[in-house]
C-alpha cells in the first residue's frame, strides 16, 4: 500500500512539472525560434497588403519568413542591411512566356532583375498535355532554343523545370488551345461528345497536378474555332477544383464589348473567377470603348462576379504576322497555312482580306494603323534576322512590294509566324487601367538575358522593363497609384487571384520570396529599338529564402519551385505551395 502511494505521488509530481513546463513554453518565446538564418535590417517594409510602409526587420528561417517586427536582439547566421530601401514580397508575372527560355537559361534574368519571383504560364497554349505527334511538331518548330521534350503532362513539364533548376518559381494554367489540338487538331469544327469529354478529363488531370485553371487565347487558330459552350464545358471542370478562367478575349478591338460579355457569360455559367489577359482597346477607333469596359467590369464586381484583369505597361503589343491574317487561311495548322500562301488564287483573296476592315476576325495589322506601326522583331532564318528592328513599311519599300504582300512572303521565307510589335493602344487608356484596384500586371513575354542565344532576335521591351516601368514611370514619376498600392497589385492581389495562401505577403509563415529595391531609381531601360537592356533599381531578390540577386548581380542560385493551384492532389493531400 505504501509503495502504491509513493508511485501515485511520483506520477502526480511528474504531471505537475510537465504541465508547468508546457505553460512556461507557451508563455515565453521559444529560444530556437529567435535564431534566424537571415535577418533583413534597415528596410522600409511594404508588406503587400496595400498598407502604409513601416520600418521593420524580417527574419527568415529556411524557405519561410519566420517573423516581421523589431527583432533587434534576435540572433541570425547572417544580416543584410537594406539601406533604407523598399522591402516587398516578390512580384508575380501573371502572363509569362518563359516556358522555353527557362529551359535555355534558368536564371530568368530579365524578370529576376525586376523583382519577379513567380512566372505564370498558360495563355491558350500550355506545355502539356501532349501527344507524341504534338511533341514531334514542337521539335520541328523549335528555333534558336533547342531541347528534347521529356514530359507529357503539364505537371511533368513544371517538375522538369524544377529539377533542371530555375531561379523563379513557376506555375501554369492548362491551355484550351493545347487541349483542342490534342483532341481535335486544327480543324474548324465543334468537338464530338467523346472529344469534349477527353478535353474535360485532361482539365481534371491538370488541375489535380496543380494547374491554376484554364487559359484561352481566342484570336488565334485553332482556339478561334471554339464556341462559348465549349469553353464553359472546360472551365466548369476547373471551377470544381477551385480554379479560374483567364483569357485573351475573342476581340480586343472592334468587338471588345461583346468579348467582355462572353467572359461574363462564362463566369455566370460556371461560377468560376474570371480574368482578362492584357486588357486593352486595340485600334484608335476603339479607344473610347475602354470607359465602357471598365464600367462593365465594376458593375459585375458590384454584383458579386469575381472578374479582374491584368496588363502590361506599354502602348504596343506583340505577336506574330498570323494575327494580321484571317482564320480561314490558317485552318489545319502551320504547313497548310503556308501551302495556301503559295497558291496564287488564295493569295489574291488573302491580300484583299488583309486590307479590308471587318468585325469577323481580329486584324491586328489594321488595328495598328498600318505598316509604319508594325515593327518586325523575330525571325527563324539567319538570312532574315537582319530585318529585325525594321518596320514592315521599311521592309516593304526595300522589297518593292505592298505591306500585305511582304507579310505573306516573310511568313513563307522564314517558315514561321514572324514575331512583330504592333503599336495600337492609347496612353490615356493605359493610365485609366493602371488606376483600377482589380488590375494586376504581366509581361506577356519570355524571361531573357542580354547575352548568348537571346541576342539572335529582337523582342518587345516589356520582356525587360514591364514591372520596373510601372514602379518608375507610373508610380514615381506620374503618381497614378501610390507605391504601396502598386506593390499590392504585384503581390498579394495576384496571389489571392491564384488561390495561393502562403505567397504574396511579407508575413510569418509565408514563403520568403522577397525583393529589395530603390523606389527613387527603379526604371526600365529597354527600348523598342534596343530592347536587350536590364532594368535597374532592384538590389536584392530572394526566392524561397535563397538569394538569387545580390547588389544587382545574379548569384547563380536556382531555388525556384513549382507553385500549384488549389486543386492539387499531391502526396501532401492537396495544398497549393
Amino acid at each position: 500500500m505504501l509503495l502504491s502511494i509513493r508511485v501515485l505521488t511520483t506520477l502526480l509530481v511528474l504531471l505537475l512539472v510537465t504541465g508547468c513546463s508546457e505553460r512556461q513554453q507557451a508563455q515565453t518565446p521559444d529560444v530556437p525560434a529567435s535564431r534566424y538564418d537571415l535577418i533583413i535590417d534597415n528596410g522600409v517594409v511594404y508588406d503587400g497588403s496595400g498598407a502604409a510602409p513601416v520600418r521593420a526587420r524580417i527574419g527568415i528561417k529556411g524557405d519561410r519568413i519566420a517573423a516581421v517586427g523589431d527583432l533587434q536582439d534576435a540572433v541570425a547566421e547572417r544580416r543584410l542591411d537594406a539601406g533604407g530601401l523598399a522591402v516587398a514580397p516578390g512580384f508575380i508575372n501573371m502572363l509569362s512566356w518563359a516556358t522555353e527560355t527557362l529551359i535555355e537559361d534558368g536564371r530568368g534574368l530579365s524578370d529576376i532583375a525586376q523583382g519577379v519571383t513567380l512566372e505564370v504560364f498558360g495563355e491558350g497554349w500550355s506545355m502539356g498535355p501532349l501527344t507524341e505527334a504534338m511533341k514531334e511538331e514542337d521539335r520541328e518548330r523549335q528555333t534558336d532554343i533547342r531541347y528534347d521534350i521529356e514530359w507529357t503532362t503539364l505537371g511533368e513539364y513544371l517538375e522538369f523545370l524544377e529539377r533542371r533548376g530555375v531561379s523563379p518559381n513557376v506555375a501554369s494554367f492548362v491551355g484550351a488551345t493545347t487541349l483542342r489540338i490534342k483532341h481535335i487538331g486544327y480543324e474548324d469544327r465543334a468537338p464530338t461528345p467523346a472529344e469534349l469529354q477527353g478535353m474535360r478529363d485532361d482539365v481534371a488531370l491538370a488541375m489535380e497536378e496543380g494547374a491554376m485553371g484554364v487559359g484561352s487565347s481566342l484570336i488565334y487558330m485553332p482556339a478561334f474555332y471554339a464556341d462559348t459552350d465549349e469553353l464553359i464545358a472546360l472551365v466548369d471542370v476547373a471551377a470544381e477544383y477551385g480554379g479560374s478562367y483567364v483569357t485573351h478575349m475573342r476581340s480586343e478591338g472592334n468587338r471588345l464589348l461583346e468579348a467582355v460579355d462572353e467572359v461574363l457569360a462564362i463566369a455566370e455559367a460556371t461560377g468560376a473567377a474570371v480574368e482578362i489577359y492584357h486588357l486593352k482597346a486595340a485600334g484608335k477607333d476603339n479607344w473610347q470603348k475602354m470607359d465602357q469596359v471598365i464600367d462593365r467590369i465594376n458593375a459585375a464586381r458590384a454584383e458579386g462576379v469575381d472578374i479582374r484583369a491584368n496588363m502590361y505597361t506599354y502602348t504596343a503589343g506583340s505577336t506574330g504576322l498570323n494575327a494580321a491574317m484571317p482564320p480561314w487561311v490558317q485552318e489545319d495548322g502551320f504547313d497548310a497555312w503556308v501551302a495556301r500562301l503559295r497558291d496564287p488564287e488564295i493569295r489574291a483573296r488573302l491580300l484583299e482580306d488583309i486590307e479590308t476592315p471587318t468585325d469577323a476576325w481580329e486584324n491586328i495589322y489594321l488595328a495598328s494603323g498600318g505598316a509604319d506601326n508594325v515593327l518586325l522583331v523575330g525571325f527563324r532564318s539567319d538570312a532574315l534576322k537582319p530585318l529585325a528592328g525594321k518596320t514592315l513599311a521599311e521592309v516593304a519599300a526595300m522589297r518593292g512590294s505592298t505591306p500585305a504582300e511582304t507579310m505573306i512572303d516573310l511568313v513563307i521565307e522564314d517558315n514561321s509566324r514572324v514575331d512583330a510589335v504592333y503599336f495600337m493602344m492609347s496612353e490615356e487608356n493605359l493610365v485609366k487601367q493602371i488606376a483600377q484596384p482589380w488590375m494586376s500586371f504581366q509581361s506577356d513575354a519570355a524571361a531573357l538575358a542580354p547575352e548568348g542565344v537571346f541576342l539572335n532576335s529582337s523582342t518587345h521591351p516589356r520582356a525587360y522593363g514591364n514591372f520596373a516601368r510601372l514602379l518608375g514611370k507610373y508610380v514615381r514619376e506620374e503618381g497614378v497609384i501610390p507605391l504601396q498600392e502598386a506593390v499590392r497589385r504585384l503581390t498579394s492581389l495576384p496571389a489571392s487571384n491564384l488561390g495561393l495562401a502562403d505567397r504574396g505577403l511579407l508575413a510569418a509563415g509565408h514563403y520568403a520570396d522577397i525583393v529589395i529595391f530603390d523606389p527613387d531609381t527603379i526604371q526600365d531601360n529597354a527600348t523598342y529599338l534596343q530592347p536587350h537592356q536590364l532594368a535597374t533599381g532592384v538590389r536584392h531578390v530572394f526566392v524561397n529564402g535563397e538569394q538569387v540577386l545580390a547588389d544587382g548581380v545574379h548569384t547563380g542560385a536556382l531555388p525556384g519551385r513549382v507553385v500549384r493551384g488549389p486543386g492539387y492532389q499531391g502526396a501532401d493531400g492537396g495544398a497549393a505551395r
